[in-house]
């Protein structure tokens, strides 16, 4: 049985259930998107390359203990409880790009594979944000209830997220979750629409309800897995998701990230594609969570 952790507290074992895997249906695109319609989400287990995740992993893991974050030997990602890296590098935006733009991980979440998986789903040529969203989340490290249309339909909503554990990461190191049925949540969704976080500096997309409570009060779930390397969850602007706290009683930290993809025929939201990309309030990678030391809290936005 699954055991998941929000705010500290189990999450009764009735407000959480697995994610529907949808690989038996790759080589279907249209009953895909039919399922990415009617779940607001497609997981897919081991769709990819097992051997290049892990490539990735090692490669993100290794820059990590480069600044004293993570103990010998790096693959294994123990958080030692320190972090040398405001002392060794004076730019922390540019050190989390050049992390985030590893050719071991952008070979992953870039590549052709990738393209290939998001151009059959969409049903024609698909396209990658170059700005990524690389997460290594410590003991205690949990992501909020939000949607995603706050920060990237400034273009358009014909945008998706592509969200890859980087390795296993088993549900004690708080991965993904997203509210069942959340996409039909009109209470939530309409008041949204024309948010931009970027611009609307005095409102939050998280919420301020936590994940239990609004499950139970919905009469819903939250859903994840026990995540393998090679899986992935993809889903759109309008299914509310955050993450579960990872309690791992080893100190693993919990690697994973999220790109966004969309029809290459549509406009781009310039903010999130050239070299150096601005990201969402122009910050570029410092804006991010990720670019913090290890041992400092995550923002909320």
């Amino acid at each position: 049985m699954m055991k998941g952790m929000v705010l500290g507290q189990p999450v009764p074992a009735q407000l959480l259930g697995e994610l529907r895997d949808s690989s038996d249906l790759q080589g279907s695109p249209e009953r895909l998107r039919e399922r990415l319609r009617t779940d607001g989400y497609v997981y897919l287990k081991g769709a990819l390359d097992a051997q290049r995740v892990r490539a990735a992993r090692s490669e993100v893991f290794a820059r990590l203990a480069s600044v004293g974050e993570l103990l010998e030997p790096a693959e294994a990602g123990i958080f030692s409880g320190l972090s040398r890296r405001v002392e060794l590098q004076a730019d922390l935006g540019g050190f989390w790009q050049s992390v985030s733009e590893g050719p071991r991980l952008r070979a992953l979440t870039h590549g052709p594979e990738m393209k290939a998986l998001m151009g059959s789903l969409l049903g024609q040529t698909a396209r990658a944000h170059d700005y990524m969203f690389l997460r290594a989340g410590v003991q205690g490290r949990a992501t909020g209830l939000h949607f995603d249309y706050p920060f990237f339909t400034r273009a358009h909503d014909q945008v998706y997220t592509t969200w890859t554990p980087l390795g296993d990461v088993p549900i004690e190191q708080g991965p993904l979750a997203l509210v069942e049925g959340s996409q039909q949540f009109k209470d939530l969704i309409e008041p949204m629409m024309g948010f931009d976080v970027a611009r609307d500096t005095d409102r939050k997309a998280t919420l301020s309800q936590d994940a239990v409570s609004l499950v139970r009060e919905r009469g819903t779930r939250l859903l994840t897995r026990n995540f393998e390397a090679g899986d992935i969850v993809i889903f759109g602007m309008y299914t509310l998701h955050g993450s579960l706290e990872n309690y791992c009683p080893l100190n693993r930290v919990r690697l994973s990230c999220d790109v966004r993809w969309q029809p290459e025929a549509l406009p781009l939201d310039t903010r999130y594609f050239g070299n150096p990309p601005t990201g969402t309030t122009g910050a570029g990678y410092a804006e991010l969570a990720g670019a913090k030391p290890l041992t400092q809290p995550w923002h909320v936005r």
